[in-house]
């Protein structure tokens, strides 16, 4: 192997995959983070718009950077509309998150986060943006992944079993494990509407300006009505503030600029590849730093939803390959993007 060919396995091989590894190690220490902070009596609405208002600031220089190198056509009204709904509907998705991480565990999060295949293709085929043809392999390889991933999440939600470690589950974990699921439910509309959005109005940057200003809107106002304690607004050096500014920097910023790079150079599916290892990476963060329980139905259902989530990204990749060219497809394979990253244009 000459000097080339390694300098380009090293930058297309190599590269992507600790880098991918790094970004899921990234983001379960954010939640492992926050459930540590959350025994400080964290509230997720001030700490949900704190995210955000960090994730906004980095932004700014990086929009304004790139804003003069690209040609930006006007955008409409209904389209700033459709944004703001667009940030409603992710902040509810992040709030929900939040608590739910409070009331169960960052393992329980990512076996949840592997929900997002499956809720964008029930999603999408509700609102037509994906067929489904029974006698095909391919949707037949996504409706059964759906409903694999979803026994999986209830297996890993309802279902406790024997402790392969110690301590029990009980309402506080059923009611997280809910809330979860819902948070990615809503991550997956968001996702749907992210796509509906960019058919119409295809900036990229453009988009995500107006989603961090509106998200950001969002965020003050729900934070406002429903923290009305203003001693819960204030920042203190503590684990809190240092979750906050972890939080803004990795999933605000930072992650999502590896993962588009990561995205140009490997596609998609190999993004989407890598979501299973949160499950692994948060039950050895969870046990080592915050005694976490580790119990049979956990296990159970994270390795039949990942079995259900490979499924349903596998019958989405044959079916994109097989795509003509110019065909326009659901996002089921755009999990990381963007959106789930939270704070950057939330």
């Amino acid at each position: 192997m000459g000097v080339e060919e390694r300098v380009n396995f090293l930058y297309k091989d190599v590269l992507p995959f600790g880098a991918m590894v790094m970004v899921e190690i990234m983001l379960v220490g954010g939640n492992t983070l926050f459930k540590s902070a959350s025994a400080q009596q964290i509230n997720s609405y001030v700490f949900t718009f704190y995210v955000f208002l960090i994730g906004f600031i980095i932004f700014l220089p990086y929009f304004f950077i790139h804003y003069r190198s690209i040609s930006i056509p006007p955008i409409k009204l209904d389209i700033v509309g459709k944004i703001f709904i667009l940030s409603v509907l992710m902040y509810l998705s992040q709030v929900f998150g939040y608590i739910g991480l409070k009331y169960s565990s960052p393992t329980l999060s990512s076996i949840m986060g592997n929900l997002s295949p499956a809720f964008t293709f029930m999603l999408a085929f509700l609102f037509r943006m994906e067929k489904v043809h029974l006698r095909s392999y391919t949707s037949q390889a996504k409706v059964i992944g759906t409903i694999v991933s979803i026994s999986g999440a209830i297996i890993a939600t309802l279902y406790s079993g024997p402790s392969v470690l110690s301590g029990s589950v009980g309402l506080d974990w059923i009611l997280g494990g809910l809330l979860l699921a819902l948070q990615y439910f809503l991550l997956a509309l968001s996702l749907v509407a992210q796509a509906k959005i960019l058919m119409v109005y295809s900036v990229d940057l453009m988009v995500i300006f107006v989603f961090s200003v509106s998200g950001l809107l969002v965020a003050g106002i729900g934070g406002l009505v429903l923290a009305r304690d203003m001693d819960a607004w204030k920042l203190e050096p503590n684990l809190i503030l240092v979750t906050i500014l972890y939080m803004g920097f990795s999933s605000g910023f930072f992650n999502v600029l590896i993962q588009i790079w990561i995205l140009r150079i490997k596609g998609p599916v190999y993004v989407a590849m890598f979501k299973p290892l949160t499950i692994v990476i948060a039950l050895i963060m969870g046990v080592m730093f915050l005694g976490d329980t580790l119990h049979i139905g956990s296990v159970l259902g994270g390795s039949i939803i990942t079995i259900g989530f490979y499924g349903v990204v596998w019958g989405k990749a044959k079916e994109s390959e097989d795509a003509p060219p110019n065909q326009i497809t659901a996002p089921l394979l755009e999990t990381r993007d963007f959106l789930e990253q939270g704070s950057l244009i939330s």
